[in-house]
């Protein structure tokens, strides 16, 4: 059996490697944060203190993209359940809440919006990431995957707000999920933007139509889709199905971000629906061009006809032709050439086919 001290060595070597995942690691009491460093062991330990002493106190962690070694020291610290820590790992998870025992397990896919020229230089309009939140009754342990998904602003939010952090680990849950949502209504309004220069584009009388374009946007929104899609439904399961470990006061936060989740699914449905017709729209326009284009090239192909077929017959060099002998006959000939096509590209014209 190992020895104290060798357990000990063990758990410094554990802390040390988790500690390159960790971004900042606070213990909250009070609704405020207890000053001082603490590694993922040790604040737990904090917290276990002041509950010994009769007062909440909880512990919120974040990690950064934390390797499966790492997550896994976290896990057995906060016991936290091997299928919902497999999934905090490899990521690409879909939005979802899942539950084991005390613990509750949120999935939020997080999204924003990349900046460019014009929709015809755009390679990306949409990036995304994860958020995955382990909250249980005295510890919240956030990990990310992705650049743009930082929670320091909620953290410094939160901690600007004692009032708030005395609810407890699950107000923690909400000012992430309140936060990620106002984003996505955020990109869907800079998205919108796309959509209407677009729009524009399209039913311009004279601009060039890029499908391609119209593509990649409906990509993108579709994308936003599978980020927002199920997260609403999740939501609305927290009062009935969670009661018992959400008080009152967040189950009331966390229906205006459903309400809000809602409005951006709505948002993005109705973008799904305009892109869709605006692809039949650009389609029609390119058929359009397409037969323009073909009427102007038969018209050229018509005129260009004439002297060929009068250059041709001439060209036959037959002893007997009619004018071979008449000094004006190679004049008359190209006159007449010239007439005739004249007429026809005064003719086409008229009919908007040049």
């Amino acid at each position: 059996m190992p020895s104290f001290r060798t357990r000990s060595r063990e758990h410094r070597a554990s802390d040390v490697g988790v500690t390159d995942a960790v971004v900042d690691c606070g213990v909250y009491s009070d609704g405020a944060r207890i000053p001082g460093r603490y590694t993922h062991r040790d604040a737990l330990d904090k917290v276990r203190e002041i509950e010994a002493a009769g007062r909440d106190a909880f512990v919120w962690i974040g990690l950064h993209e934390p390797d499966e070694q790492q997550m896994q020291a976290v896990a057995e610290v906060y016991s936290l359940h091997r299928l919902a820590v497999e999934d905090a790992v490899h990521a690409h998870q879909r939005p979802k809440l899942e539950r084991y025992d005390d613990t509750l397990f949120l999935v939020l896919k997080t999204v924003t919006y990349v900046e460019h020229e014009s929709m015809a230089k755009a390679r990306e309009i949409v990036e995304t990431g994860e958020i995955m939140i382990f909250v249980g009754p005295d510890f919240v342990v956030t990990v990310r995957h992705g650049d743009h998904s930082g929670l320091a602003g909620v953290r410094k939010r939160l901690e600007a707000s004692p009032s708030t952090l005395e609810l407890g680990p699950y107000s923690v849950m909400h000012a992430i999920a309140d936060s990620v949502v106002d984003s996505y209504l955020d990109v869907t309004e800079l998205i919108e933007g796309d959509i209407d220069v677009m729009e524009e584009n399209i039913f311009s009388p004279r601009s060039q139509t890029n499908i391609e374009s119209i593509y990649l946007l409906k990509r993108e929104v579709l994308e936003m889709r599978r980020a927002v899609g199920p997260l609403a439904t999740d939501l609305q399961r927290i009062g009935a199905e969670h009661a018992d470990l959400i008080n009152v006061e967040i189950r009331r936060y966390m229906g205006d971000v459903l309400d809000h989740t809602i409005k951006a699914a709505d948002r993005i449905a109705g973008y799904d629906d305009l892109l869709s017709s605006l692809v039949q729209a650009a389609l029609g326009k390119v058929a359009l061009q397409q037969n323009l284009d073909m009427r102007k090239i038969s018209a050229w192909v018509a005129i260009a006809a004439v002297p060929t077929a009068m250059a041709g017959i001439y060209g036959m060099n037959f002893e007997h032709m009619p004018e071979l002998e008449w000094a004006w006959g190679y004049p008359a000939v190209l006159v007449l050439m010239v007439l005739v096509c004249v007429s026809l590209y005064r003719t086409f014209r008229r009919n908007d086919w040049l």
